[in-house]
């Protein structure tokens, strides 16, 4: 406690590293970080960016799966869904197709040689994975109106709804069809639409349930619709965030993903940093007490420590 870590300007060795992704990544959780250092890479001599087209949400995600599959790590690779492309395509007029269930925007950049080859690389596996239209940048200009739609994304949903709702789960990238036609379901299920943009690249989900916040129970069936994408994409492998982290929304689907054994863990590494509990208290990790109460934790009774810890719960 108090005390600075700081690390040399060559590469981090595997526990500096862990050490700095604990403390950057842990919601205020661990520490308070109050200088770093970072450094300098130059920028990409080029950079250019194929529009791929798909007929069918699977085939878009198998495509993602073959491009990392075939060896290649795109500058960026990211999907936008037939709903999330109408909204885009209204507000920036990026030249998108509206016809295309799945609209794939894959980046490469460095040399002009690399780019060159990799770009041709990406293609051919666009196109066996099914693509019924490919466009590859030809200047930066053409290049930055392929992406000003995924760019968008957030504000042109927007423009087609007074509120709307993001999730961050993360799955492996061969599930990204699956939970997309999950996704559709659920829509059905709670009578209200979701648009799709992902960092397809990681799996990275980013659905956008569209609701009137003004309306209780459309507030209600949103928050009911986002948990059960969560906890899908944990029951598909995933977990239920990848960048935007836990906070207290996800709290009960985090009850869903980690066992008490599991939590009590993360616990411990929180006393260990954060003795006295002041940073983020009741946040990101759940305690036994909410687990029982979401219903995804038996707590029993007889001889264990929680046997008496929480008299007030149900036991099983």
């Amino acid at each position: 406690e108090g005390e600075a870590v700081e690390f040399g300007s060559d590469a981090l060795d595997a526990a500096g590293y862990d050490l700095l992704s604990l403390i950057i990544g842990s919601e205020g959780m661990l520490a308070v970080t109050t200088e770093v250092t970072v450094k300098l890479v130059p920028k990409p001599q080029l950079a250019r960016c194929i529009m791929a087209s798909f007929d069918d949400i699977r085939k878009a995600g198998d495509a993602v799966a073959a491009v990392i599959a075939a060896g290649i790590i795109p500058a960026g690779l990211e999907m936008m869904d037939k709903p999330m492309t109408a909204a885009v395509e209204d507000y920036v007029h990026a030249g998108y197709d509206l016809t295309a269930e799945a609209i794939l925007l894959c980046e490469s950049d460095g040399t002009p040689e690399e780019v060159e080859e990799e770009i041709g690389r990406m293609s051919d596996v666009l196109k066996r994975c099914g693509a019924t239209a490919i466009a590859v940048s030809q200047n930066e200009a053409e290049r930055l109106k392929f992406w000003s739609g995924r760019k968008n994304a957030f504000p042109a949903s927007g423009r087609i709804s007074p509120d709307y709702m993001c999730m961050d789960s993360t799955i492996p990238r061969k599930r990204l069809a699956d939970i997309l036609l999950a996704i559709a379901e659920m829509e059905k299920k709670y009578n209200l639409r979701c648009a799709n943009v992902f960092h397809a690249g990681d799996g990275n989900l980013h659905p956008l349930i569209l609701f009137d916040a003004n309306d209780p129970d459309q507030l209600h069936r949103c928050e009911l619709f986002g948990a059960e994408i969560l906890e899908t994409s944990v029951a598909m492998g995933g977990t239920v965030t990848g960048e935007h982290g836990v906070g207290v929304e996800k709290l009960n689907s985090m009850c869903v993903q980690f066992s008490a054994a599991e939590n009590e863990q993360m616990f411990g590494v929180k006393r260990a940093f954060d003795t006295k509990g002041l940073l983020n208290p009741g946040k990101v990790i759940p305690t036994l007490q909410r687990c029982a109460e979401y219903g995804k934790e038996l707590v029993r009774g007889g001889t264990s420590k929680y046997a008496t810890a929480f008299p007030d719960l149900p036991r099983f």
